[in-house]
C-alpha cells in the first residue's frame, strides 16, 4: 500500500531582492502558512496593513511585481517504494521547484497540479524544499510581448497567465496579485502501480444505476494489475494487463434513490470506493468519490419563441433560481469549509438553486462541490476565461488543455454539477467590444470554446457545455440574442433605468445586476473616513465600477426622494439595488416557462466595496438578500404590466396544483379601500397563471396615492404595485409605534403603524456589528403590525434600536 505525507509545517517566506521590495521585507524571512499565500504570510508578520482596509490595496502593488521563495526542511524514513514523488496540488502560478539543491520541477498554471519524482533525491535527515514564485507580472507581460497584446475588459494582463484573472483587479474586486503554495503539498511512496485518476461516469436510465468508472494507472513496470471498484453493494473487477494503463469498471445499480436538486427531493449519495491490487492481490492504492445518481438534460430544441435554455433533472424542468459565484475572498486559504457551508446557508435561505462559478475566478475546493452535492445547490462551472481575448498559442493551448481535463476528471461524479460553461462574455466581446481590429487576425479563444473545451468536456458526457455566457447556440446567432440561449443584461446597469427588465423576455438570463454598498458596519470596520460620505476617500476607493457612485445616484434619481445626509443614502441605494433585482427577477419569472432561468449577478463579495452582491464582503446580508427571498419563493405572487395595465402573475415553483383564494384590492396610501376583486387560484405545479385585474382595479383614481395589494394569505407573500414612483407619491409623514422585548438571543421589536410605512428595514448592525435581523423591506398599511426578531448578545438600547438611522423607511423622509 502506499503512503502519504503532507508537507505543511515549518515553512518560511522571503522576497528575493529588487528594487520595488521595502527595505523592512528585504532580507526577511518570515513563518509561512501552508497551503496559504505572500499577502496572508506579511500580514501575519505584521509587514504589511490589511490590504482590505481603506486604500492599503494601493500599497501592496510591489508584492506581485516581487520573486519570493518559501523553504522548509524536513526528514525522510525511506521505504522500500519504487517512487517517492513530490505531490503539488496547487502552486500559484510561476513556480521552480528545488530539493537538496536540485531543480525538480518548474510550473506555470495555478489552475492544475503537478507531480515530480524526487526519489533519488531525499535523504534521512534535513531535506530542504524551496519553491520559488516568480513575478506574475514579468511571466504575463513577457508572454503579452511575445505573443502582442489582445483587448480586454481592464488594463492588466491577466490573459496572459493560467492564474485567477481576478486577483488583477476587477470592477468589484482589489488588485492583490498573490503568489503562494495555495494547495496541500506532500509527498507520495508507491511502488508497481498507483490510481493516477478515477473518473466517474454516473447515468441513470428507466429507474437502473450505472456507473462506468475509468481508472488511469501510472507503473513502475508492466506486472497484469486489477481495478476494484464497489457502490451501493455492488462489486467488479477488471484487469489490467502488463503494460496498460487504462480500464473501466462498470457497476449497475437497480432502482438507486435519485439524487434531486434543493425543493425538487433529497439529495441521497452512495460512496463510491477504488481500489487497484497487484497480481498477487496485494492492495496498491485506493480512492474514493461520493456519488449521486440523477440525471441531467439541456433543452435547446428551436421553438416559436427561438431557442430555448431550460435545465432538466430527472426529466423534470428545474427553472433556475441562480446567483453568479466570485472567489468569497482574495486569499483562498481563508475561504474554509465552514464558511463556505454559511454562504450556501445564505444561498439557500434565499430560494437560491444554483450557483454559477464565475470564469475570472478558481475552480473551487473539493469542499465547495462537497457542500452542493449535500445541500443540493447546482453548480454551473466556468472553464477559467473572462472578459478578454486569450492566446491560443503555446505555452498556453497546452495548459489549458491540462487543466480542463485534470478539472473535468476531478468533478466527475458530483451530482450538483450540471453545466459546463466556455468563457465568460470572450465571444461577446468580440462581436461587440471593438475587439476585432486590434486582433488584426491574432488568436482570441474562438479555438478554446468551439473546439478544445468540448472535446475534454467528454470525458463526463453526463454533464451539458454550452460554449459561454452569454452564448446564443450558433455562430450565425449574435451571442448575445435574448431569444437563443444564455443573456446577459447589463445595459441596466450602465446606461438603463432598472425598468428596462421588463423590455426583455430572455430564454434564460445568465447575469444582470445592481449595485449597493455593504453593511454600515462592515463599511465602519473597512474605512476610516470621518465623516463617511458617499465620495470619501475610502468610499470612492472602494467603488471599483467606472463611474459606479455616479449610476447610483443616477438609480435614485428615477425612483427615490432625494437622499438629505449618508445615512440617506445609504439606506436608499441599498434599497434600490433590492427594488432593482426583485423586480427583474419577478419580470423573468412571470414569463415562464419562455424564460427557464436567472442567475443573479451576484451573490458574494471578496472584500468590503460597493458591488451588486447580496452578501457583503463581511459576510453580512444586505437588503438585496431579503429581496430575493421573496423575488425567489417557491410560490410566488406578482403584479406585472401586462397591455398597458397591471395583472397578477401567480408562479408556482412547487410539485403541488396551487388552488385556494386570493384578493386584490386598490386601496389609498392611508388605507381606504378603492375597489376589490375575489379569484380562486389554479396553478398547476412548475408553471404561471396570468390573472387579468377589472378596470376598476387597474385604473387608479389618484395614481400618486394609490396601490393594488394581491393576497392569497399564508400561501405566499402578498404583492404590491405603485402606480407612481416613490418620489412622486404622497406619503404621509411616517408614524409608528414600537415596542422592545428582551428574547432568547437577542430582542423582539414591535412595529405597529400609524400611518404607511413603506420598505421598513431594521439595521441593527449599526447598534451591534454581530447582530442580524430575520426581515427586512416590509410595507406596512395603516393598524399592522410586524414583528423583527434581532440575534444579539448585546443589550441593545430600545431606543436607538427603533429609530433614525436603524430603523428606516422610505417615507421617513417625507
Amino acid at each position: 500500500m502506499s503512503r502519504r505525507t503532507l508537507l505543511h509545517e515549518g515553512w518560511t517566506l522571503r522576497a528575493e531582492p529588487g528594487p520595488a521590495v521595502p527595505p523592512e521585507i528585504a532580507g526577511t524571512a518570515v513563518p509561512a502558512t501552508v497551503p496559504g499565500c505572500v499577502h496572508t504570510d506579511l500580514l501575519a508578520a505584521g509587514l504589511i496593513p490589511d490590504p482590505y482596509l481603506d486604500d492599503n490595496e494601493n500599497r501592496l502593488t510591489w508584492i506581485g511585481r516581487t520573486d519570493w521563495v518559501y523553504e522548509t526542511t524536513f526528514g525522510w524514513q525511506p521505504g522500500d517504494e519504487e517512487r517517492v514523488d513530490l505531490v503539488c496540488a496547487g502552486l500559484d502560478t510561476v513556480a521552480t521547484v528545488t530539493l537538496n539543491g536540485v531543480e525538480v520541477g518548474r510550473t506555470e498554471n495555478q489552475h492544475r497540479s503537478y507531480r515530480f519524482d524526487v526519489r533519488a533525491l531525499l535523504r534521512p535527515h534535513g531535506n530542504t524544499l524551496a519553491v520559488r514564485f516568480d513575478s506574475p507580472y514579468r511571466y504575463a507581460e513577457a508572454h503579452r510581448d511575445r505573443l502582442g497584446d489582445r483587448p480586454n475588459a481592464y488594463p492588466e494582463p491577466f490573459h496572459f497567465i493560467r492564474k485567477t484573472a481576478c486577483n488583477f483587479g476587477w470592477d468589484w474586486g482589489p488588485t492583490l496579485v498573490t503568489a503562494g503554495i495555495w494547495r496541500d503539498i506532500g509527498l507520495h511512496a508507491w511502488s508497481t502501480a498507483r490510481l493516477a485518476s478515477v473518473r466517474p461516469i454516473v447515468t441513470v436510465v428507466d429507474g437502473v444505476g450505472r456507473v462506468e468508472l475509468h481508472a488511469e494507472v501510472e507503473r513502475t513496470g508492466d506486472e497484469p494489475l486489477t481495478v476494484r471498484a464497489d457502490v451501493a453493494g455492488v462489486t467488479a473487477e477488471v484487469p489490467v494487463p502488463a503494460g496498460e494503463r487504462t480500464a473501466v469498471v462498470t457497476l449497475t445499480v437497480a432502482d438507486p434513490a435519485l439524487w434531486w436538486p434543493i425543493g425538487y427531493g433529497d439529495q441521497p449519495r452512495y460512496d463510491l470506493d477504488a481500489t487497484l491490487h497487484a497480481a498477487d492481490g496485494r492492495e496498491l492504492d485506493a480512492a474514493s468519490r461520493r456519488i449521486g445518481f440523477r440525471s441531467v438534460r439541456l433543452d435547446t430544441t428551436p421553438d416559436a419563441h427561438g431557442t430555448p435554455f431550460a435545465l432538466h433533472v430527472n426529466d423534470v424542468p428545474v427553472f433556475v433560481r441562480g446567483v453568479n459565484w466570485i472567489p468569497d475572498d482574495a486569499f483562498p486559504n481563508r475561504v474554509t469549509r465552514e464558511r463556505l457551508a454559511q454562504r450556501f446557508g445564505q444561498a439557500a435561505g434565499a430560494h437560491v438553486n444554483l450557483l454559477r462559478v464565475w470564469g475570472g475566478g478558481r475552480y473551487e475546493s473539493d469542499d465547495f462541490y462537497d457542500l452542493a452535492d449535500e445541500m443540493g445547490l447546482l453548480v454551473q462551472q466556468d472553464f477559467l476565461f473572462a472578459c478578454a481575448a486569450y492566446p491560443e498559442e503555446e505555452p498556453f493551448r497546452t495548459e489549458v488543455e491540462a487543466e480542463a481535463r485534470e478539472q473535468v476528471t476531478r468533478l466527475a461524479g458530483h451530482p450538483s454539477l450540471v453545466l459546463w460553461t466556455g468563457n465568460n462574455e470572450n465571444i461577446w466581446g468580440w462581436h461587440d467590444w471593438d475587439w476585432q481590429e486590434p486582433l488584426a487576425g491574432r488568436t482570441w479563444g474562438r479555438g478554446y470554446y468551439l473546439e478544445l473545451l468540448p472535446a475534454v468536456g467528454e470525458l463526463d458526457p453526463t454533464v451539458p457545455y454550452w460554449p459561454g455566457s452569454p452564448w446564443s447556440g450558433s455562430e450565425e446567432l449574435h451571442p448575445n440574442d435574448p431569444a437563443h440561449g444564455t443573456t446577459h443584461i447589463w445595459d441596466v446597469w450602465n446606461t438603463d433605468d432598472y425598468t428596462r427588465y421588463r423590455d426583455y423576455v430572455p430564454r434564460f438570463v445568465a447575469e444582470f445586476g445592481y449595485q449597493a454598498p455593504p453593511a454600515y458596519a462592515t463599511l465602519r470596520r473597512a474605512l476610516s473616513d470621518d465623516p463617511l460620505a458617499h465620495d470619501s476617500p475610502g468610499m470612492t476607493h472602494h467603488q471599483k465600477a467606472t463611474d459606479g457612485d455616479g449610476k447610483l445616484r443616477r438609480g435614485l434619481d428615477a425612483h427615490l426622494p432625494p437622499p438629505a445626509d449618508f445615512d440617506d443614502w445609504h439606506y436608499l441605494t441599498q434599497l434600490n439595488q433590492a427594488r432593482a433585482i426583485q423586480l427583474g427577477v419577478e419580470h423573468f419569472r412571470s414569463h415562464r416557462p419562455v424564460c427557464a432561468g436567472t442567475v443573479v449577478w451576484q451573490l458574494n463579495d471578496c472584500w468590503p466595496v460597493t458591488s451588486w452582491s447580496a452578501i457583503d464582503g463581511d459576510g453580512r446580508r444586505k437588503p438585496l438578500w431579503y429581496a430575493l427571498r421573496r423575488a425567489y419563493a417557491d410560490r410566488l405572487l406578482t403584479v406585472q404590466p401586462r397591455d398597458g395595465r397591471p395583472a397578477l402573475v401567480v408562479v408556482n415553483e412547487t410539485a403541488q396544483a396551487w388552488r385556494g383564494p386570493a384578493t386584490v384590492t386598490r386601496l389609498t396610501v392611508t388605507g381606504e379601500p378603492r375597489a376589490k376583486t375575489s379569484v380562486d387560484l389554479d396553478v398547476p405545479a412548475y408553471s404561471s397563471v396570468v390573472v387579468e385585474l377589472p378596470a376598476e382595479l387597474a385604473r387608479p383614481d389618484d395614481g400618486r396615492a394609490e396601490l393594488l395589494v394581491a393576497d392569497a394569505g399564508d400561501a405566499a407573500e402578498r404583492a404590491l404595485w405603485f402606480f407612481a414612483e416613490d418620489r412622486d407619491v404622497r406619503w404621509p409623514a411616517a408614524e409608528w409605534d414600537a415596542a422592545v422585548e428582551p428574547v432568547d438571543g437577542g430582542r423582539r421589536v414591535r412595529v405597529t403603524a400609524r400611518t404607511v410605512l413603506r420598505d421598513l428595514t431594521l439595521f441593527p448592525d449599526r447598534l451591534d456589528p454581530a447582530a442580524e435581523v430575520d426581515r427586512a423591506l416590509v410595507t406596512l398599511l395603516p393598524g399592522e403590525s410586524v414583528v423583527f426578531t434581532v440575534s444579539t448578545t448585546c443589550p441593545l438600547d430600545a431606543e436607538a434600536l427603533t429609530s433614525r438611522p436603524v430603523l428606516r423607511c422610505v417615507n421617513d423622509l417625507a
